[in-house]
């Protein structure tokens, strides 16, 4: 991810009023354990945002291992369990090789797969809808560089 939407991140992150925002940085024990509890690949911005802000409120709840008390204690690991809970036969393709990063609030899954691309799983019609090519494309809506935040 582009250091300036880091530090814009951080800068938000950082201001008393957001304090339960942000989580504790994942370890490489945590993220390799999740990987393989998965038997995903995380794609390396999800894995350099949660090492940064673990999981964390940036406009949209990103979970990882320890989230910000703002966001509750669910992990990346329990999230995914819960969408692959019905069959894995039965997740769409694009879905296969994907974990879930977030939720919008409905109870439809997002997530992301190694490649980066992050999806929405509306669970009332089985459909499939891309909302990004990436993390960093997701978080510039939230961040953008002109300042400002979009939370």
């Amino acid at each position: 991810m582009d250091a300036n939407l880091i530090s814009r991140i951080e800068s938000f992150l950082n201001k008393s009023e957001f304090k339960g925002f942000k989580g504790i940085p994942a370890t490489d024990e945590e993220i390799l354990n999740a990987e393989q509890v998965l038997n995903v690949k995380f794609n390396e911005e999800y894995i350099q945002f949660i090492k940064i802000f673990g999981g964390a409120c940036v406009g949209l709840n990103i979970y990882a291992f320890n989230n910000g008390s703002f966001i509750g204690k669910s992990t990346v690991v329990e999230l995914t369990h819960w969408f692959k809970k019905g069959g894995e036969d039965m997740i769409p393709h694009e879905l296969k090789d994907a974990y879930v990063i977030s939720n919008d609030g409905s109870g439809n899954p997002i997530l992301m797969n190694s490649d980066g691309n992050i999806f929405i799983f509306w669970h009332d019609s089985w459909e499939v809808e891309l909302l990004h090519n990436s993390l960093q494309e997701m978080l510039m809506k939230y961040f953008p560089p002109s300042g400002g935040y979009y939370v």
